[in-house]
């Protein structure tokens, strides 16, 4: 039998409301249940896949075996910390954003430090300096440590505490102990993330409190100074004498802990920080004396003198009882920038394994101090 397009339509039409009318309220009911427990399992889906996933990290034999080891070394309740590793989640956000850049791409110094040198954070340490000047002044008076340099770090760190992290230290910390992306420097990177898996559960006893009201950066670092929790335990104080050390909720603890982490890292009361410089270009090979001098180490370690007979010519001549290193700051397709960095430039790259980073906070911590004298 042939029917024409509109009559089969209409065909169509007429079973389909004749369908209608035998679905009952029940299944109606059941029906639109189900949707919602769709849409909701979709969600449920989009926020594991966002922000965490279940993982079970008990099951795992790296973990048993760091449970074995707390149990051992520390005296953890093995069956507490195996129930407190099954409430930690996986971060695959931490995985993505801890991976280095893909290769090729130039470093660019002048497009890094328009993040950290632009108004908000000048303005901010200007208003955060003025609100807590008597304990810069004091932390500059016992360690050493001016305070411009601390407001340098807390101004890039976290622009004087308004973005701190919102991730669960123990589920950054975890992932990253223990399923560390695939890059050449995966073991040495995962054993530091255990280190800190460990350090973070010690605090947390130490403390007394719940290890996962810890919020911190995708590395699981912490509060206003971005402390990780080794270095709280080794570094940190607690400067506003209220008889214990709160990173997160006392500007005045980050700064006297800032000082305090400088210190033991080299820093040298009244010393200079680094010094403008150029280097003659290389010759008709391209070779150039002062490049064995790039990439040697995070330390000032070689003489004026043996610098300047490698073509290192300073802008301004630094003193010359004191050792130095040359730093680069590449520009992309740009000229390079030639830095002499002394002790104290390198104390700097401690807290951040980087000259970009160093750099950063001592412009930073120029344009403060100088936006706070015209004010």
């Amino acid at each position: 039998m042939n029917f024409s397009f509109l009559t089969r339509r209409v065909l169509q039409l007429s079973l389909s409301l004749l369908a209608m009318t035998f679905i009952t309220p029940n299944t109606a009911l059941a029906k639109a249940h189900s949707a919602k427990k769709s849409n909701k399992a979709q969600k449920i889906a989009l926020t594991s896949a966002d922000n965490s996933e279940y993982a079970n990290f008990t099951q795992w034999k790296e973990v048993a075996e760091f449970i074995n080891y707390m149990v051992t070394i520390h005296g953890f309740d093995k069956l507490e910390l195996e129930a407190m590793l099954r409430k930690t989640r996986y971060i695959d956000r931490a995985i993505k954003l801890i991976k280095p850049a893909p290769p090729g791409q130039p470093k660019n110094w002048t497009a890094y430090r328009i993040r950290f040198v632009e108004p908000v954070r000048i303005n901010a340490g200007v208003m955060f300096w003025d609100k807590h000047a008597d304990a810069l002044a004091r932390a500059e008076e016992q360690y050493g440590v001016p305070a411009e340099i601390i407001i340098g770090i807390l101004g890039v760190e976290t622009i004087y505490g308004r973005n701190t992290g919102s991730f669960r230290v123990m589920d950054a910390i975890t992932t990253l102990a223990f399923a560390y992306p695939n890059t050449p420097t995966r073991a040495t990177r995962m054993a530091y993330f255990k280190g800190e898996l460990e350090n973070t559960l010690l605090f947390a006893r130490e403390t007394q409190i719940d290890p996962f009201t810890l919020l911190g950066s995708y590395a699981g670092a912490i509060g206003l100074p971005q402390f990780m929790p080794g270095s709280i335990r080794k570094f940190a104080v607690d400067f506003d004498g209220d008889g214990k050390i709160d990173l997160r909720n006392s500007p005045v603890d980050a700064i006297g802990s800032i000082a305090s982490f400088l210190v033991q890292h080299g820093w040298q009361r009244g010393a200079p920080i680094v010094f403008p410089t150029n280097v003659t270009p290389p010759n008709e090979k391209g070779e150039s004396a002062w490049n064995k001098f790039i990439g040697d180490g995070l330390v000032a370690k070689f003489s004026l003198s043996e610098l300047k007979e490698a073509g290192v010519v300073p802008d301004i001549e630094p003193p010359a009882e004191l050792s130095f290193g040359l730093v680069d700051l590449q520009n992309g397709l740009g000229p390079t920038e030639y830095w002499l960095g002394a002790s104290n430039f390198f104390a700097l790259t401690q807290y951040n394994r980087s000259f970009f980073y160093a750099m950063s906070v001592v412009d930073l911590s120029n344009a403060v101090k100088s936006a706070r004298m015209r004010y």
